[in-house]
């Protein structure tokens, strides 16, 4: 599974002034991410804004990015929702031949117990035909997924192959790593946290600033990963303004503002999700301006 090791990036999906889908600019994404150095591209993680789509533009964002890749990267699916029965379906229905593996999200809202989540990966685990991996991030599913948790799924499961761990506490990603089975991957889905986590034995990130700063992100989880800390700490400190910048007003309207400072993409998102202010926009700008 080296394969995800190092930095991957969760896609946003562009959209046109009328909302629509902009696959032209999907395809400047997905290159701008392969030109500069990201290992692996996430396809319709919750920054994708899948919920906002229909199943036919989520068909056809899957397809443009499976095109647009043309295997030059490793591709991750995302495939959850807080009903297990519904992951199942997907699993068994949907043309995964074009994937090397799933990320599947915590059940949200429902708020279940620590043995609900188990049997809800269970059951993935058991109907899913790729390798797995976990996405904790409480803070949109309004309940963790406490280490033992994960290490007892890690431990049950040979196709749960890794957590993408964004709790954002630190404690917590250090007690998966020194708890963890042989060969399961603990990727920080934090960016503010991602280099910490990666030099305290973590295998890399699951980024949003990344497909925005590609080179020096995925180059500082490399040094991270070389175990060469103070060039790795350089470039953390290069970036990390952006990192509060992009999350200040929520995601992915902050990552979608710097990625139209590039002329990738447009600022648009879907409702609920609102574009940035315009003083945010200027901050984000006027970094981008500086960055060197």
């Amino acid at each position: 599974m080296k394969q995800f090791f190092g930095t991957g990036v969760a896609l946003v999906t562009p959209f046109k002034e009328d909302k629509s889908v902009d696959f032209d600019a999907l395809e400047r994404l997905v290159n701008y991410q392969i030109d500069n150095g990201i290992d692996y591209l996430v396809v319709l993680g919750t920054t994708g804004e899948p919920a906002t789509l229909t199943f036919d533009e989520q068909e056809a964002v899957k397809k443009k990015i499976v095109e647009v890749n043309n295997e030059r990267l490793p591709l991750v699916i995302g495939v959850g929702s807080n009903n297990t029965m519904a992951v199942v379906d997907t699993l068994k229905t949907m043309d995964l031949s074009a994937f090397d593996a799933i990320l599947s999200v915590s059940p949200y809202y429902n708020k279940p117990t620590q043995e609900g989540i188990y049997q809800h990966f269970k059951a993935i685990s058991e109907a899913s035909p790729l390798p797995i991996i976990l996405y904790n991030v409480p803070g949109r599913t309004a309940q963790n997924m406490e280490p033992k948790t994960v290490i007892r799924l890690a431990n049950d499961f040979d196709n749960i192959i890794a957590v993408k761990e964004a709790a954002g506490i630190i404690e917590q990603a250090k007690e998966l790593i020194e708890n963890k089975p042989t060969g399961f991957m603990i990727i920080s889905g934090d960016d503010m946290i991602a280099l910490d986590m990666t030099l305290a034995g973590g295998v890399g990130v699951i980024s949003v600033i990344g497909q925005g700063l590609p080179k020096d992100f995925s180059k500082m989880i490399q040094f991270g990963l070389e175990g060469k800390k103070e060039d790795a700490q350089k470039l953390h400190n290069k970036v990390e303004k952006s990192i509060d910048y992009i999350f200040e007003e929520g995601n992915p309207a902050g990552i979608k503002s710097m990625l139209n400072k590039l002329n990738i993409c447009t600022v648009e998102v879907r409702l609920p999700l609102m574009k940035v202010t315009n003083s945010l926009q200027e901050k984000i700008a006027n970094f981008i301006d500086d960055y060197s």
